[in-house]
Parts: structure tokens; sequence; C-alpha cells
């Protein structure tokens, strides 16, 4: 598994509104980003652009309307993103529980399957 891009708090608030939504244009992001995110269309256009230059979206043209989808997947970006915080602000070396994230709204039953299997995998850099 390659390990995703990191993004910024922001972007991961687009990110959410293209994993619950699906391919969108960028004002249908930035609309369902609003409640998070109390900032312009405009900026929500420029942090666009930058999440395609990190890898993070990828933008195509359909029927001449730009349309972004996420380009790395929910679950291993949730996984790196609690598994970093587990170390570098918890100080955990062991598996996180995925139980912990059991009410997330974010999260189907099947995907925190897979988010536990990802948080059980020992780490790159940790002898296996």
């Amino acid at each position: 598994m390659s390990v995703p891009p990191t993004p910024s708090n922001a972007e991961l608030e687009l990110l959410k509104a293209l994993w619950r939504q699906g391919a969108c244009s960028a004002r249908e992001v930035h609309n369902g980003a609003a409640g998070a995110l109390d900032w312009s269309y405009s900026s929500t256009r420029k942090t666009l652009e930058r999440m395609v230059d990190k890898g993070l979206v990828e933008e195509t043209v359909e029927h001449g309307l730009n349309m972004y989808r996420a380009k790395v997947g929910k679950v291993a970006t949730l996984a790196a993103l609690s598994t970093d915080f587990a170390r570098r602000v918890l100080e955990i070396d062991g598996a996180l529980p995925a139980q912990a994230f059991a009410d997330s709204r974010l999260l189907s039953e099947q995907e925190l399957q897979q988010l536990d299997a990802l948080l059980r995998a020992p780490a790159k850099d940790d002898p296996a």
C-alpha cells in the first residue's frame, strides 16, 4: 500500500465532500464543504488546483465543465492520518482500535473493517 499525500485540514474537508458526492464541479465541492469552511469560492478553486498538483484530486473536463474526483482513497487516507496522529501526538506505537471510529458518519461498516485492517498492519518502517 502506498502512503497517500497528506492533506491539510482544508484539503481534507474538500476530500470529504468529494468522497460523499463523487465527481463534482468546483461549485459543488464548494457547496459540499461550505458548512466546514467559511471561505470564498475562489479559495475553493485555488485549493482544488493545489490538490491536483499534490495528487490528491484529479481534474477532468466533462461537457465543457471541470470535474473533480478524489484520487486518494478515503480509508487509506484516514488510516494514514490516524496513525500519524497517534504516533506523533499521542505517542502510541501499537495499532489503534478501529472501534474508536464506530460512530463516524463518514465511514460505512465495510469501510470500518477496511480501516481496522489498515490500522493493525505493521508500519512500513517496523520490522515485521
